[in-house]
């Protein structure tokens, strides 16, 4: 695990496409500071509260000139209903590709429910300052509060 991305290392720099059609890499918000959400599946109970709850901090954090950035496996069309259904105005990513962001950081992994074993995101949280050096990792989120606790860090930052 150790040769995993940690807090001071640079963020892996991975193309990844928007729900628009286009693309998105941590570099592009060189900078500024970056907060990269990722999480499980768009319309789920708990990332739609996570995204929901980015979304109401949102204002909050470009006060504070922190970029925000939600990343899951989800397709462009899924982030598009998603996006639309729950008025989100934080940016989604879609992280599909083999070799991803989420694989290069070592977070799209094999996860154990009910018995059987497949692969999933572990909801994780990156900071990445204004150089794209990682600042902050919260692993394993629990959702109840983390926009709040990860606009604190950002403004620390």
């Amino acid at each position: 695990m150790s040769d995993l991305p940690q807090a001071g290392d640079p963020m892996p720099d991975i193309e990844m496409g928007t729900p628009d059609g286009g693309t998105v890499k941590p570099s592009d918000f060189k900078g500024k500071k970056l907060v990269v959400f990722f999480y499980p599946k768009d319309n789920t109970p708990g990332c739609t509260t996570e995204a929901k709850d980015f979304t109401a901090l949102k204002t909050e954090f470009d006060k504070a000139g922190v970029e925000l950035l939600g990343v899951s496996k989800d397709s462009a069309k899924k982030h598009q209903n998603f996006i639309a259904k729950h008025d989100l105005t934080t940016p989604l990513a879609t992280d599909s590709e083999e070799d991803g962001l989420s694989d290069a950081l070592g977070i799209w992994t094999e996860k154990k429910m009910y018995g059987k074993t497949f692969m999933g995101m572990v909801r994780t949280t990156y900071l990445v300052d204004a150089d794209g050096k990682i600042a902050q990792v919260w692993n394993k989120v629990k959702v109840k509060g983390h926009a709040e606790e990860v606009l604190a860090a950002a403004k620390a930052l």
